[in-house]
This record gives structure tokens, sequence and C-alpha cells, in this order.
């Protein structure tokens, strides 16, 4: 690893500040893109022309669903990818003299959720008393925008990596993650990597995280009319009793015994939620049909494989229960198919993330062993390589006014760009 010398390190710095409004407003604009699923194009734009900016030439990267499904790392989709290309650029050293790094973050975001409980519009950032809010501030966009401004600022102080260096802005980290696993497929194999996720309410360093398995649960009842409803077997109270069995699956496995140790200290880490429903055609007619959407948390020791055996036997016990009164249960899995992940802690570009974001910041990352997951895991569990995933203090993500620290953010850039100069080394600017 490169020592950096010091008047590169606080010309690097001095960079970082002056570029910090810029890069609000540059967080202000990739906010604006409604990037939900199916919707990412404008973000993805946005990012292309991001790249183009700092000087570096956007290329796509489909998914492939033929050529990626047989990597255990795939989940299967929810839509289409036609027109969702992930995008990403690749600044080349004149020499080659330090390590290779990623910098990789998800353009997507959930949705917005019952948009008039929010103070200001989701797709409107606002500012107030330091925070940015709208849909995706906080997770991810202003993580992409940290590495993006860490990025320029090593330019505007007359540097540039000595290293390959590749920017990846991929989509589905919120149902799949195979936007990142088609840009770690097509992409060279790098030394690390960095994804500045946020932190949970405050600056961390993911330590472990937990995996997911979606499944998607129809119930189909007898209808009848409401006056003869002795006759009919309603599809709702069905899909409510099948819900119960998942309510004790969820008990069961967060039971002390089975949590990795990882995770001690962590209340309820393996979390069963029950995120859609649809059900019923009349309010005077018996409910024919009931869809629950699940997404099943899995923890260390466990895998998606035996997660998904799991939902599967439970599906099938309460088809046979006859409390159901014959109602017919079936189970799809689509969506998150996704192993637990343990990150090296002590791996060189942790360590370095670590005591790089300490001397900007004053403060220390906490290690944080998340209860929901990242697209870290594909570079960890599927590439060896050590992954640095750490990132602003974000509140509410997937709830009403999500929102980033705009202090935070300063402080992952500043530590971000230190990273990129001592893991990659520096060489003067083209």
């Amino acid at each position: 690893m490169t020592t950096l010398d010091p008047g590169a390190r606080r010309a690097i710095l001095d960079a970082c500040d002056a570029l910090r409004d810029d890069g609000v407003r540059m967080l202000e604009r990739l906010v604006r893109c409604p990037s939900t699923l199916g919707n990412e194009a404008s973000a993805l734009n946005e990012m292309a022309r991001i790249y183009e900016g700092i000087g570096l030439s956007p290329q796509r990267v489909p998914v492939d669903v033929e050529a990626l499904k047989a990597h255990p790392g795939f989940s299967p989709p929810l839509i289409p990818y036609a027109g969702r290309d992930n995008v990403v650029a690749v600044h080349r050293p004149r020499a080659a003299t330090g390590r290779s790094l990623v910098l990789q973050g998800h353009v997507d975001v959930v949705p917005e959720g019952a948009e008039d409980e929010w103070t200001t519009p989701p797709f409107e950032p606002a500012i107030r008393s330091g925070r940015m809010y709208g849909r995706g501030a906080g997770d991810m966009k202003a993580g992409i925008i940290c590495y993006v401004t860490a990025f320029r600022a090593l330019r505007a102080a007359g540097l540039q990596p000595a290293a390959e260096v590749q920017m990846q802005s991929v989509i589905e980290e919120e149902c799949s993650g195979n936007g990142a696993l088609a840009c770690m497929v097509a992409m060279p194999k790098a030394d690390a990597v960095i994804i500045p996720e946020p932190g949970p309410g405050l600056p961390a360093l993911y330590s472990a995280e937990v995996g997911v398995v979606w499944a998607f649960v129809t119930v189909t009842g007898r209808p009848a009319h409401v006056r003869d409803k002795q006759a009919g077997v309603n599809a709702v109270e069905a899909a409510m009793a099948v819900w119960s069995r998942f309510e004790a699956y969820e008990r069961e496995m967060n039971r002390g015994e089975r949590i990795h140790p990882s995770f001690r200290g962590v209340n309820h880490p393996v979390n069963v939620n029950l995120g859609t429903f649809e059900g019923g055609e009349w309010n005077s007619s018996v409910a024919t049909r009931a869809r629950m959407g699940l997404r099943v948390g899995v923890m260390m020791g466990n895998t998606a494989d035996a997660v998904r055996a799991d939902i599967e036997r439970i599906v099938a016990e309460a088809a046979g229960d006859p409390a159901m009164k014959g109602a017919k249960v079936k189970v799809e899995f689509r969506g998150f198919h996704a192993d637990p992940c343990i990150f090296d802690m002590q791996a060189p570009i942790v360590q370095l993330a670590m005591r790089s974001y300490a001397e900007v910041s004053g403060n220390e990352l906490r290690h944080y062993p998340a209860t929901g997951l990242t697209d870290g895991r594909f570079f960890q569990l599927y590439q060896g390589t050590p992954v640095a995933c750490f990132g602003p203090d974000a509140q509410e993500i997937h709830g009403i006014d999500e929102s980033v620290g705009l202090d935070s953010m300063h402080d992952i850039t500043r530590a971000i760009a230190l990273c990129i100069a001592e893991w990659c080394g520096v060489e003067r600017a083209a």
C-alpha cells in the first residue's frame, strides 16, 4: 500500500472541500430520478453523464439471464432486463503501479410508499437542518456521489490513481443483486472493492449481513355469496393462517442457539416480512384468491437453498392442514435468493477505510452486522475480493422522509478519496 505524500494528502482533502457544494447539487439531480424497479433509465443516463463529466467513457453492461442463471449468486428476476443495462466506467493509468479498485453503488430505489405522508415530495430533494431528504438520498445515491466526488478531488489536486479504477452503477440491489453480479462477471477482477452503502443512522462499516429469500405465496379458496358464507372458503383468511406459520418460523430462527457469533447482541436479526398482500374481489363475496409477498432472512450457518426448502415445507404443511378447509396453496420464488456473508474486517482495504475515516472525521466507523444485505456479498463470496462497505449516515431508508446527513456524506467522500490515493497510488493527472 502506498504511503501518501503529506502535500498530496492535503491537496486532495482541500479539493474535496472545494467540491462539496457541487457534490450536493449532483446528488439533487440524481435523487430527482425516480429510479424504482423498471424505471432506472433516468438514473442510469444521469450516471453516464456524470462519468463523461469526469473524463471517463461510460459503457453499458446488460444482465444476460441465460449467461448468469447457473451462477450460485443469481436470483430469479421479477421483470425483464431490456433497456435497463448497468453503467460502468474505467479509469486506466499511464503506468499501473498500484492496486486496482472497484467503486460500486446501486441506482435503484424502493417505492416511495404513501407520498402524502412525506413532508416534501419524495423525488423533489429538499435540504433541512443539514440533511437532504428524498427517496434514495441515503440508500444509496449519496454514496455514489461520494465516490465520484472523491475521484474528482484527486483530479482537482493534479493527480489520478496509478491503478485501474472501475466505477459501477448497478440496478436491482433492492430485489435481486443481478445487476452487481452481471458487472462483477463482465469486468476484470480487482484487488479490492468499496461500496458506500449507508450506515444505520450513523456512519458504519458492514461487518456481516444476512441472506434473503423472496417468495410469493398464492392461496385459492372457494368463492360464495356472503349470504352463504359458510359454504365458501375465504382465501384471505386462509392466507392469514399460512402467515401465522411464518411468524412461528421467524421465532424459531431467532432462538439464541441459531444466531451466529457475528450477530451476538443484535436484537432479532432474522426477519420475516409480509411485504405485499393482494386479496379478494368484492366486499360481499367470499374471497377467491389472496397473494402474499414474503421476505425471509437467512442467518450465517444457514443457506438460501435451505431456507427455500423451509418455505416449501411450511406451505406444503399449511395446504394439508384440515383447518384450511381445502384451500389450495402454492409458492413461487422470484427476487432475492441470497446467501449470508461475513466480511473480512482484517483485509487491508477495510483497515485503510477505518484509518482514513478516523483521520478525516476524528471518529471511528462503527462495525455493523446488517439485518439486511448489500451487493458486497458477490465480491466476498464468489470472487474472494475484499470489500469495504461503508457509507454516510442515513435515516428512514425504505420509509417516509428518507434522508442523508450532508456532513457525514462529506466525511465519507474525504475518506474514500484518501483510500483511492493510498490503495491505488497516484500519478500526475493526464
